[in-house]
């Protein structure tokens, strides 16, 4: 199947929106309307655009973010799968593990071995960058 090219800046508004939005709760309905289309449109043309499914993607990009945490932030494991969107930590960890090809722990110990100082969790917390779990920093509070 072939994207139709007035299709295109809607699936880009799509993946903006995931990109941003990807701590959330995000359904594939949701993001589907951002793109205007029905849900099992905007996953064959997202998937024939992009390579992945939607959902796929927002996994990966959640991942990614997981990876920069560990390597340079001073934050648990836990405190990591919940600031990326996850709210399962063993369902982060086995897609971590698969997608990086090890465990969450091994790579945070690995790039601890590199000797990078690590940004103070807290300071994260308070700048805004991580919502905590009791609505300090953030845009607004966790419910």
């Amino acid at each position: 199947m072939t994207v139709p090219v007035e299709l295109l800046p809607h699936l880009r508004r799509a993946r903006d929106h995931i990109d941003r939005n990807y701590r959330a709760p995000l359904d594939l309905s949701t993001v589907a309307a951002v793109a205007a289309v029905s849900k099992y449109h905007f996953i064959r043309c997202f998937e024939d655009a992009y390579g992945e499914t939607p959902m796929r993607y927002l996994t990966r990009r959640r991942i990614e973010r997981a990876q920069d945490l560990l390597r340079n932030a001073n934050l648990t494991v836990t405190e990591v799968c919940m600031a990326v969107g996850f709210t399962s930590l063993g369902s982060f960890s086995a897609r971590f593990a698969r997608i990086v090809g090890e465990s969450p722990v091994a790579y945070r110990n690995r790039w601890a071995k590199a000797g990078a100082p690590h940004i103070p969790g807290c300071w994260l917390f308070m700048a805004g960058v991580l919502k905590s779990n009791f609505g300090e920093g953030g845009e607004g509070h966790a419910e």
